[in-house]
């Protein structure tokens, strides 16, 4: 948005600096109906030395009007639009994988279950060369451009070469696109025999139901607690939001309220039995837990209804309504606060055309409050009570139940640069690639492969001379005190590639302090 504010606002500039020159026959012609607005737009086609950009200079005016008012009111072009729909409907047209750029090379990760690739053959590790003729892989080609050349509408096709291990010459598939799911839930499983997981990406259109089942089948297993996963979770729709609260709150428990200067207060209840109610809850938050994240958080709270575990979230009480222009685009305009049942607001302050959402979480960061908790301000002028008279604050966020610092360790730094420049993944991905028929001889499952694989010592010294290779040098002190982290970040990653999240998480979470915290929680 910052870019369309400079763009705008050079507009004015400009003319300001050539006022003086036509003033006087600006002010002798007669005004035009449809505003200033549309004037200066007039102006510049008619005028301008070269061509213009029309649809350009449109979108560049609508998103510097829509900047000085939140930082959540954005015009989306239609490209975007088209993507973010396809993203909250939760289903998307295409071949039906997930990829990575490995060597400048879109390399297979996952078959998504019952997607055109899966059906006709194609493998994790698969290596795509080509699209409809054209080269695609070691030409420096953004991995943006690989998915538009792998998307498209369904019932068309595009024919792919393929490289794949042990194979010398590449196979060629005619893959016809079709609906792709977009799930919500990313993975759901049994932590021992009574404590279920659940991880929820965003809140899409499938949401509620995709949850529902979750819960469905994590009790027909056994479950009778809950650990529910909301780090990360940027929002989306709020009534999604309403309904996946309803699973934990009883009939006639307040949720959420809206309200806005042309909206008036709209209350969501609690309206059936909740296939989760008067059972234990950890939810777990984070500084990227927003929206309708924090509604389910807020509602939980307030109805002291589960313990809230992490960090303060992120601060987003403002609802947005997405309305569709006639050219394909569409501005999301924000038209009502949200309120948690105790009444509070958990908007972060903002100065309207003045708000720069990374450098209020770099404010986080940099003043203490991610890493202790006496750093975290909450506004005294802000306070609320929960249904059971437990002091909450608003202003900004919901702050859990139970804080969980960030790791602060220096002896991590080097584990930590191991995976965040994404050398373990693609040290595993390499050993899972060539070995993948055997491992999934050996280890049929994800309960077989936790219980019985072991990382060796010659792994753990390859992935060392693999961060080496890549310019990363060994730092043997952390080695040796972390070990066991380190074989399990590889087990786990191993996992992933062999049986995708259902496979990382489980072995995973161990090593994850929130959730570690979360289980202390449910196990006294």
């Amino acid at each position: 948005m910052k870019k369309h504010s400079l763009i705008y606002y050079a507009l004015f500039l400009v003319i300001g600096l050539f006022l003086g020159t036509y003033v006087t026959q600006w002010i002798s012609r007669p005004k035009i109906s449809s505003g200033a607005l549309e004037q200066i737009r007039q102006l510049i086609i008619a005028n301008y030395v070269d061509t213009v950009d029309i649809s350009r200079l449109n979108e560049a005016a609508i998103g510097a009007m829509l900047s000085t008012l939140d930082p959540y009111s954005v015009f989306l072009p239609a490209d975007i639009t088209r993507e973010t729909d396809a993203e909250l409907l939760g289903r998307f047209d295409g071949i039906g994988v997930q990829f990575r750029m490995i060597d400048d090379t879109a390399t297979v990760l996952q078959t998504i279950s019952g997607g055109p690739s899966e059906r006709i053959g194609i493998l994790p590790g698969d290596k795509i060369i080509t699209a409809d003729g054209e080269t695609i892989a070691g030409v420096n080609m953004p991995s943006n451009d690989v998915v538009s050349r792998l998307k498209g509408h369904r019932g068309t096709t595009v024919n792919v070469e393929i490289l794949r291990f042990g194979i010398a010459k590449p196979l060629e598939f005619a893959i016809v696109r079709d609906v792709i799911p977009n799930h919500s839930v990313d993975v759901d499983f049994m932590v021992n025999e009574t404590i279920g997981y659940i991880r929820l990406r965003t809140f899409s259109a499938t949401t509620s139901r995709e949850v529902r089942s979750a819960l469905q089948r994590l009790k027909s297993q056994g479950m009778q607690k809950l650990i529910f996963d909301l780090r990360g979770n940027g929002g989306g729709f709020l009534h999604e939001a309403i309904l996946v609260a309803n699973e934990f709150l009883p009939h006639g428990k307040l949720i959420v309220y809206t309200e806005g200067r042309n909206r008036p207060r709209q209350e969501a209840f609690a309206t059936r039995q909740g296939v989760f109610e008067d059972r234990p809850v950890v939810v777990l938050i984070d500084e990227f837990s927003a929206s309708a994240s924090e509604i389910i958080a807020g509602a939980l709270q307030d109805n002291d209804v589960g313990t809230i575990v992490g960090r303060r979230s992120f601060g987003k009480g403002l609802v947005q309504e997405q309305i569709r222009l006639t050219n394909g685009a569409s501005i999301r305009l924000t038209v009502a606060h949200y309120h948690t049942p105790s009444g509070r607001s958990i908007q972060t302050p903002f100065t309207p055309g003045q708000h720069d959402l990374e450098e209020q979480f770099i404010r986080r960061l940099t003043g203490g409050e991610l890493t202790s908790f006496d750093s975290v301000v909450l506004d005294s002028t802000q306070k609320f009570l929960t249904l059971q008279g437990r002091t909450v604050f608003g202003g900004g966020g919901i702050m859990p139940d139970v804080f969980v610092p960030l790791v602060t360790d220096t002896s991590l730094i080097y584990i930590n640069q191991l995976s965040r420049r994404g050398l373990i993944s693609l040290y595993t991905f390499d050993y899972s690639n060539r070995n993948r028929s055997r491992l999934l001889n050996t280890y049929p499952n994800v309960a077989v492969f936790k219980e019985n694989f072991r990382v060796s010592q010659t792994m753990l010294d390859g992935l060392i001379a693999f961060g080496q290779s890549h310019g990363l040098q060994p730092n043997q002190r952390s080695i040796e005190l972390h070990r066991e982290r380190l074989q399990t970040l590889l087990k786990a990653n191993i996992a992933r590639d062999l049986f995708g999240d259902s496979g990382f998480f489980p072995i995973f979470l161990p090593l994850d302090e929130d959730f570690q915290a979360a289980m202390e929680v449910l196990m006294p």
